[in-house]
């Protein structure tokens, strides 16, 4: 048995997508944790670099609802392709002192954050996730009348 072979009857493929999505999305949910639960001295913290309350809420938001989306595998792709356009304009928009050793470590955390996220939109969340599971349940209904009957 070839090693792709062994890797297809293993399930190695989803269960690496399972682990890079979860990989992927803890800097994410963390982080609109902390956000979230330290929310004034984040509001004063983004307000000195000229980010409003409305801005700052729909950032945790979208760190927790895509973040968690990506984690779970619901609607993974949309989730990944917003987290690496979020990483794209964080970096675009706040990390570009590159005389600075650290903001360019920044800078280039969250391309290459962005590249694993647009990866992942084009993979898909694979098997392991709720994605998989109803993409599954839907193939396995009868098809005349399946959706209005069940649903």
């Amino acid at each position: 048995m070839t090693p792709t072979k062994l890797a297809e009857k293993l399930h190695a493929k989803d269960a690496v997508l399972l682990a890079g999505r979860l990989l992927l999305s803890l800097i994410f949910v963390h982080e609109g944790l902390e956000l979230a639960t330290h929310f004034e001295g984040a509001q004063k913290a983004m307000a000195a670099l000229g980010v409003g309350t409305p801005l700052l809420v729909a950032t945790i938001a979208l760190q927790l609802g895509a973040g968690l989306s990506v984690a779970l595998g619901i609607w993974a792709r949309l989730g990944a392709i917003g987290l690496g356009l979020f990483c794209l304009m964080t970096a675009s928009l706040f990390h570009t002192n590159f005389a600075s050793q650290n903001e360019l470590l920044h800078f280039e955390k969250d391309l290459a954050i962005a590249g694993g996220m647009f990866i992942l939109a084009l993979a898909g969340s694979g098997r392991l996730s709720v994605d998989g599971v109803l993409a599954r349940y839907v193939k396995s209904l009868p098809v005349r009348g399946a959706l209005t009957t069940r649903w």
